[in-house]
């Protein structure tokens, strides 16, 4: 009897060892999509940079304000076909083209801010123009544009229409 007292207990270890390593792997496995979802968010915020420098880039090209997004893909004023963006980029961080747009009094576009909750993971670090970027408690903050005058409303939540 002797024998099966002991099958017994070594089965007993084996199976305690058995839920310590699923335990342990789980724990694991976790951790690793919390950090591929961090490493994905902060290429997202990369990615959103470049393309808030190149809507300032088209905003400061085309030389006056304009009313809708869509004259920046094709700018009316100029003869024959005059383009500031070849398209309007979809937002890195929802996954939609739709925009937070910033207007001046007179309504024309003075900038552009991501419309995606949440708070930034970048939070210094920023190239010189952005420097307003710093600490931002939200990406409405991230506003890209030209030179965004201190009388401008504060960027809205709505995406343009």
């Amino acid at each position: 009897m002797r024998t099966g007292d002991a099958f017994i207990r070594e089965r007993g270890y084996s199976y305690l060892l058995l839920l310590v390593l699923i335990a342990v792997l789980g724990t694991a496995s976790s951790a690793a999509v919390s950090l591929g979802a961090t490493v994905a968010r902060r290429d997202a915020e990369r990615h959103l940079l470049e393309i808030g420098a190149e809507f300032q880039q088209a905003l400061a090209s085309h030389a006056g304000k304009p009313r809708e997004l869509a004259e920046l893909t094709q700018d009316p004023r100029a003869p024959g076909i005059r383009r500031h963006l070849r398209r309007i980029p979809i937002d890195p961080l929802t996954g939609r083209n739709s925009w937070g747009v910033v207007r001046d009094a007179q309504g024309g576009i003075v900038g552009l801010h991501s419309v995606a909750p949440g708070v930034p993971l970048k939070r210094t670090g920023f190239d010189p123009r952005w420097t307003t970027f710093d600490e931002a408690g939200s990406y409405q903050q991230w506003v890209f544009g030209p030179r965004i005058p201190s009388t401008a409303p504060l960027p809205s939540r709505r995406p343009p229409p």
